[in-house]
């Protein structure tokens, strides 16, 4: 995730090069940070310099460096837009579709009655505060079930933070994964969730995969990717990372990216996150708009773990590091509402 939490983020700041007319995008190439957010472990701890490396979007909104002109990604849609709605109310305009050249290889589009629990042949829900708040110092307590993520009788999965004693924890939430499910991790496609997440200090919402390899091969060096992160002081901004160590040690060195909407939330409405994952790159859009690519060749000084099965996972954490903790100004429950969930391949 980004500053801290699955673990993650620096974010590198990128200047708009003409009239970013909806949207400005960030890109780093080479972030390593000092507080992390991982997903089932510890925290990173390496700290080195971080230098800027966005991505361009038709000539509109252009990142310093990195992977601009000859070098680099160029992005087909140029500014972001405000909203994306091939749906509204969570309703599919083209149920199961993927975009041109993508055959659909899994999917969740979650119909069914209103309060029943996610497919369980899709989804395992994981329980607990894990190991110290998931290695991020989270507050809420994983509850399985119906409890906190639910179907909600539209086509949609709801995830509900709620403020509530339960486990010896002051919050409660869903922390939902594909992992150890027939069909239930891949290598390479295009991974895309259309979400409306939810906002206010110390929510911490994520889309995100982990290396399957997770449990002989611990963190970092299965693998993070980050399609969608976000924490509520930034309500404009998603983070897009990859974590993998650095070179010849185990502490995380990230690579990471950001897109902002201008004069908007995120929370205000549903958005598409995805990525567009081969052998040479991953490419993080939003909303249909490239805003950062990552490959092997700028992870310099890193060791590439992108070439494996990963899984997917979806929750709303509670405070942790990077968030910090909810304030007087948060309001209880909080919910991310998912659409759909769908992985594409060749």
């Amino acid at each position: 995730m980004m500053t801290m939490r699955r673990i993650p983020w620096l974010v590198g700041w990128v200047a708009c090069a003409a009239a970013c007319s909806t949207a400005n995008k960030t890109g780093t190439n080479d972030a390593a940070v000092a507080d992390t957010h991982l997903a089932g472990g510890q925290v990173g701890s390496s700290g080195g310099a971080q230098t800027t490396g966005g991505t361009l979007g038709l000539g509109n909104d252009a990142g310093t460096g990195g992977k601009v002109g000859s070098g680099g990604a160029q992005g087909a849609g140029g500014a972001g837009s405000d909203s994306a709605t091939a749906k509204d109310g969570g309703v599919d305009a083209d149920p199961g579709s993927c975009p041109a050249g993508w055959k659909l290889s899994w999917s969740d589009e979650f119909n069914g009655p209103a309060g029943t629990a996610a497919d369980a042949s899709k989804w395992v829900y994981e329980s607990g505060n894990g190991s110290g708040g998931w290695g991020n110092s989270e507050l809420e307590y994983y509850r399985t079930g119906n409890a906190n993520g639910a179907l909600d009788g539209n086509g949609n999965l709801v995830i509900a933070a709620k403020q509530e004693t339960y486990g010896g924890f002051q919050y409660t939430s869903a922390r939902m994964k594909t992992q150890g499910l027939s069909g239930g991790s891949w290598t390479y496609g295009h991974i895309e969730a259309r979400i409306k997440i939810p906002y206010g200090q110390g929510i911490w919402p994520a889309f995100w995969m982990l290396g399957n390899d997770i449990s002989s091969n611990s963190w970092p060096a299965c693998g993070e990717i980050d399609i969608m992160e976000n924490i509520g002081k930034e309500p404009s901004i998603n983070h897009g990372s990859l974590h993998m160590p650095a070179s010849g040690t185990s502490s995380d060195s990230q690579l990471t990216g950001s897109y902002t909407l201008k004069n908007a939330k995120l929370s205000d409405d549903f958005h598409t996150y995805a990525i567009e994952w081969s052998a040479s790159s991953i490419d993080f859009y939003f909303d249909g708009n490239l805003y950062e690519s990552q490959t092997p060749a700028s992870a310099t000084g890193r060791t590439w773990e992108f070439d494996k099965p990963f899984f997917i996972l979806l929750n709303v954490a509670v405070g942790g590091q990077w968030p910090g903790s909810p304030d007087g100004t948060t309001v209880f429950s909080q919910t991310m509402t998912v659409d759909y969930v769908r992985v594409c391949q060749k």
